[in-house]
């Protein structure tokens, strides 16, 4: 049984959002502006748009295209089709009160996980998938809190009872890396794509001829350059640690999960009975 991911055409707005960080600094100013004026710029012109955000109409052109559009028309086109709902400012919550902090975290949290699903694509996924299985050996790597996801991945890798290893320091990561070889898989997690860290290691990886996965937010980063197959989370946030971003991270490395032992049932639950009877004598 071939488990496959079904998802539905990325919406406007997680598009979007989704290519914030690949944008140059004049293309995320329209974006932005867009995305903080949806249902104005549906009534707007190209011209309208760029005059107010001071860049040129190729500048618009070009965060259109960046974006997966064919133009201008084809983005205001998915505009008019986006349903609409409360806005949720997750890069900038203002809250009143305890309260609203708190709501803040779960739309903002939300917001993520909703447009990261939306931005996924089937092809790559499941030929992640497909890297997976075949390994001879997987090795993850991430710093920071990607260093948490890269935790995750092991461990969800260890109950499908694939060869896995994720060292915590990054320096033995890419040690571990120098040993790797075809055959062999490397999945590096970064949200910026942009730290030096999992793009050496990534360099290592290829260098030595493993095949790459990378978890990104940025797609045209470093590290998705190196990567032969790159999965985007989306998070419209600002800060040293993203936390939402995170959460995204952590869910499509379950789905990458689930979906694997969807493939082999009976494999992942062997392999899940085996661990359960190993552990059951340390239960109280």
């Amino acid at each position: 049984m071939v488990a496959e991911i079904d998802v539905a055409e990325g919406s406007a707005v997680s598009r979007l959002r989704s290519v914030l960080p690949t944008l140059s600094d004049s293309e995320r100013r329209a974006a932005l502006w867009i995305l903080d004026n949806s249902k104005a710029a549906i009534r707007q012109s190209m011209s309208a748009i760029a005059q107010a955000c001071e860049v040129s109409d190729t500048t618009v052109l070009r965060m259109c295209r960046a974006a997966g559009f064919e133009g201008f028309t084809d983005l205001k086109l998915a505009l008019a089709r986006e349903p609409r709902g409360i806005p949720v400012d997750s890069a900038n919550p203002q809250p009143a009160d305890e309260l609203s902090a708190v709501r803040s975290v779960f739309a903002a949290n939300r917001q993520a996980l909703s447009d990261t699903l939306s931005v996924l694509d089937k092809t790559t996924f499941n030929r992640a998938l497909d890297l997976m299985a075949g390994a001879r050996h997987i090795l993850v790597g991430g710093v920071g809190g990607s260093g948490i996801v890269a935790q995750a991945f092991y461990q969800r890798c260890f109950r499908l009872g694939l060869r896995c290893d994720a060292p915590i320091d990054s320096q033995l990561q890419i040690m571990h890396a120098g040993l790797t070889g075809p055959g062999d898989l490397v999945v590096a997690i970064s949200y910026s794509g942009i730290t030096s860290d999992p793009v050496l290691l990534m360099q290592e990886a290829r260098a030595r001829g493993a095949s790459t996965i990378c978890i990104t937010g940025n797609s045209r980063s470093p590290l998705a350059r190196l990567a032969d197959v790159v999965l985007v989370t989306v998070s419209h946030e600002q800060g040293s640690e993203p936390m939402a971003a995170q959460i995204a991270q952590l869910t499509l490395v379950d789905a990458l999960y689930v979906a694997a032992a969807a493939r082999n049932v009976e494999s992942a639950q062997r392999t899940e009975e085996r661990m359960v009877n190993a552990i059951l004598p340390k239960s109280i």
